[in-house]
């Protein structure tokens, strides 16, 4: 199949895709590093809640042994 003389001139060149390239990157560009520093944002708040969460199973499991002695110490638990 042969293409028509019309159909021939709306073929995009190198040059049209190279020009089509820089203005996606352009128009995209800050809109792609909103998206980054906004995932950057979520997982820098979900670090540091897993430290949150670790600390305080930490300090769970040290007031359980706390109490364990206690009641031992007082014969409330054998």
């Amino acid at each position: 199949m042969t293409l028509t003389p019309e159909q021939f001139n709306i073929l995009a060149t190198k040059d049209d895709l190279k020009d089509l390239k820089r203005e996606i990157t352009e128009e995209l560009g800050d809109k792609i590093d909103k998206v980054l520093t906004a995932v950057d944002s979520l997982a820098k708040k979900h670090e540091t809640f897993e430290q949150e969460l670790t600390a305080n199973i930490g300090a769970h499991d040290r007031f359980q042994a706390d109490i364990t002695k206690l009641k031992v110490h007082t014969g409330l638990k054998a």
